[in-house]
């Protein structure tokens, strides 16, 4: 399918949807897991925005852009499950509110 067939408004809607649905999880879940999942919804929605913008500048700075995120992103994902297991591990729950870790 050819990308320049869809306005590019709609890209930018469909990230601003994605990121908004991120930030909302990120606020309102309390399994850590769950808040990882929704930094990565709203890391691929700067990428659609990304993609979409390189495609339609004719630009290939997106894309390498692109490439920066996925491998912070990948590295947030393995820190952040390295994290949870260890508060498992030690407090024996995963919810975000019950862990007071840094409390003197």
């Amino acid at each position: 399918m050819n990308l320049q067939a869809i306005p590019f408004e709609w890209y930018l809607i469909l990230a601003a949807v994605l990121f908004t649905i991120g930030a909302v999880g990120v606020v309102t879940r309390r399994n850590a897991i769950v808040v990882f999942m929704a930094i990565e919804m709203m890391l691929n929605s700067v990428n659609l925005v990304f993609i979409s913008a390189a495609q339609f500048l004719g630009d290939i700075n997106g894309q390498l852009f692109v490439l920066f995120v996925m491998a912070v992103a990948a590295g947030e994902a393995a820190v952040g499950l390295a994290i949870v297991l260890a508060l498992f591990r030690n407090k024996r729950t995963v919810y975000v509110d019950e862990v007071n870790v840094l409390k003197w």
